[in-house]
């Protein structure tokens, strides 16, 4: 009687034969000897035999090819042959099956249906006959292949539905990351299911074991680096494998590897509780380099994650001094990174192309926890096998851009993403060089760097200057965020007369546009930073003088409400500058451009007998606040002998 051969099963594999794919070997008394049969699947390229355990193989191409026949040998004869016909046959993902609904095979491209007739009991039994039991976690394998079985079970525990991942040992997938590696750095891998990550840490296992003479453990909890069985798959080269009886015991087997078996690297799968975050926090203070995954998106993600945030180091809420926190131009309470960080390096997989890459992951926490943008670089690798490096400082820099104003405060300048193009003409410095243009720049909540970037792809180097002085600022660049949390910032702007450009991020995109409007004001006579004193100057100061003698000859003598003259914002804030110092009330009344204030007498009276240093002491802030004037021959002016420029 023939057996079947789609259920052969732990069995070694002898070299294919020529010209023989449709032939079948001697059936004798003990296969283990022999290595069994081998025979064509068929409807199936012959390449793709199902046979049992492949040896290992100097080809990891004809080693893929092996693997590849034994996932779809669990398939039925109908389904082998549609999947064989497929063009992306390399690519196929994964193969599901559920009771009761036809069997769907993916592939990059998509979905692909495999059979016409819906799965039946009889289909998964066929299929779970010829593969490794299934752990607490409903997953199994088969034997020195890296392909992942993941069951679904009812109520009553039977299977209703099998995921056949298809697993790839490639390499070459961890080039990018070699540098990083190679001289001792810890390593976590973030990113969403199916990216990639076990992929690339199987070939950082293999590449520190065979290439740089590392002892390499790896705990291997769902099998999926090492493979199924008790020996493990060729592709993690002379790397060891720990297996995990169960999940609640990784973190157990973790602190075993270490006191055990004395290894220079430790590489773990899936970090997803917070005793195995802080087993990884033990490992790593023992000197001990660790390759990790865990599940996420973005470092935020992981700093927001109460059982994982350890590995960052840890997130505290501390509160400042007085002195550090107007150092920091910030809130006192604030949120600091607890400790060290259990990883040096971190990595976020975009996906299967393109990563991103944390060099120090501790200034990464850090700049997140402050609301800064952290440095980032961005690993591409095109189609062509070529690589592209950049640096960015910005993780949303692919989300559209827009500008936004940050209220009635701020200088009214709104840069819609069609107004300005990203694309600026190449003579636009040029231009602007020959109008003998030169600004000094304040930036508040971006990084100069990017800044700088902006400029110089502007062509602007030598007329935009970044100056750290507000005072000798000719316009201030800030994020909107950052901004409109630090009142005395806006305030300084507005004491100096500084137009207040804001960005909602701090891409690249953005800064460009904000620049781009802040020079085109100039250009076009919008905002004349040169002559900024005489235009405004002779304004703010009948403004100021207005609202100054309403106070002292009206509303403090005589306690009675006084109504100015209708201003420009800007100007209105100035005047509420003034009537704050003079301990007064005051109401904004009329909508633009009739906007204008109203003062009201203040509940306590001003005691104008009294002692006079008070009054010096108003004198001396108003004639601070409008800065110092003089006339055409240089001798200083008396502000209190001029009177309001009445409207015609």
């Amino acid at each position: 009687m023939m057996e079947d051969p789609n259920r052969i099963q732990n069995q070694e594999r002898l070299p294919p034969m020529a010209n023989q794919d449709h032939q079948e070997l001697p059936n004798v008394a003990n296969q283990d000897q022999l290595g069994g049969k081998i025979k064509t699947v068929s409807g199936f390229p012959s390449k793709f035999s199902v046979s049992s355990n492949s040896a290992v193989s100097s080809s990891l191409n004809d080693d893929f090819d092996v693997e590849l026949g034994r996932l779809l040998a669990l398939l039925p004869e109908e389904m082998r042959s549609r999947v064989g016909e497929h063009p992306e046959l390399y690519q196929l993902m994964e193969v599901v099956m559920d009771l009761g609904r036809k069997p769907l095979a993916r592939f990059p491209s998509g979905d692909f249906v495999i059979s016409d007739s819906p799965i039946t009991v009889q289909d998964l039994e066929h299929a779970t006959s010829q593969v490794g039991d299934f752990a607490i976690d409903n997953r199994a394998g088969i034997s020195r292949t890296l392909h992942r079985i993941s069951a679904i079970r009812n109520r009553k525990g039977a299977i209703i539905g099998l995921t056949c991942r298809v697993g790839r040992a490639i390499s070459g997938s961890a080039h990018l990351l070699r540098d990083l590696v190679q001289d001792g750095s810890s390593l976590l891998l973030i990113g969403p299911p199916g990216v990639g990550k076990t992929t690339i840490i199987r070939e950082i296992a293999r590449m520190l074991a065979k290439d740089y003479n590392k002892r390499v453990m790896i705990v291997d909890t769902s099998n999926e680096i090492g493979g199924d069985g008790d020996i493990p798959h060729a592709g993690i080269g002379n790397a060891r494998r720990m297996q995990v009886p169960n999940t609640d015991m990784q973190h157990k087997v973790m602190i075993e590897a270490v006191e055990n078996h004395m290894p220079q690297v430790i590489v773990i799968d899936e970090i997803g509780t917070k005793l195995e975050a802080m087993a990884a926090s033990t490992i790593a203070q023992r000197g001990i380099q660790l390759v990790a995954t865990a599940h996420g998106v973005t470092i935020e993600n992981l700093i927001m994650n109460p059982s994982l945030e350890m590995l960052v180091g840890g997130v505290q809420s501390v509160t400042l001094g007085d002195e550090e926190a107007n150092r920091r131009g910030g809130q006192k309470t604030v949120l600091e990174r607890k400790g060290p960080s259990t990883f040096t390096c971190g990595v976020e997989i975009i996906s299967k192309t393109e990563l991103r890459v944390h060099r120090s992951l501790e200034a990464t926490v850090d700049a997140v926890l402050r609301g800064r943008f952290p440095n980032v670089e961005i690993c591409k690798m095109h189609s062509d096998g070529t690589v592209e490096k950049e640096t960015s400082t910005d993780p949303s820099s692919h989300k559209e851009d827009e500008m936004v104003e940050d209220g009635p405060e701020m200088i009214e300048e709104r840069i819609s993403h069609n107004e300005f193009s990203s694309e600026f003409p190449s003579n636009m410095g040029e231009d602007s060089l020959d109008e003998g243009l030169h600004l000094h720049l304040y930036v508040y909540g971006i990084l100069e760097s990017s800044v700088i970037q902006g400029i110089k792809q502007l062509k602007m180097d030598a007329a935009v200057e970044l100056t750290d002085n507000i005072s000798e600022a000719d316009a201030l660049l800030g994020l909107q965020s950052r901004l409109k949390k630090n009142s005395r910032i806006q305030a300084a702007a507005r004491s100096h007369e500084i137009p207040i450009y804001v960005t909602k991020t701090s891409s690249l995109v953005q800064i460009t546009k904000a620049l781009r409007a802040l020079i085109d004001d100039h250009t076009d006579g919008l905002k004349d930073f040169g002559t900024k004193d005489k235009i405004n100057s002779t304004e703010k100061i009948d403004a100021l003088e207005e609202a100054r003698i309403a106070i002292e000859q009206v509303v403090i003598p005589k306690e009675e409400p006084v109504e100015l003259l209708p201003r420009a914002p800007y100007i209105l804030s100035f005047q509420m500058d003034l009537i704050r110092k003079y301990q007064l009330q005051y109401e904004r009344v009329g909508k633009e451009p009739d906007a204008r204030l109203r003062i009201i007498p203040f509940q306590t009276k001003l005691d104008v007998g009294g002692d006079t240093s008070e009054t010096d002491d108003v004198d001396i802030a108003f004639d601070d606040f409008i800065g110092p004037s003089c006339d055409s021959n240089g001798t200083p002016y008396s502000v209190e002998d001029r009177l309001p420029l009445l409207p015609d």
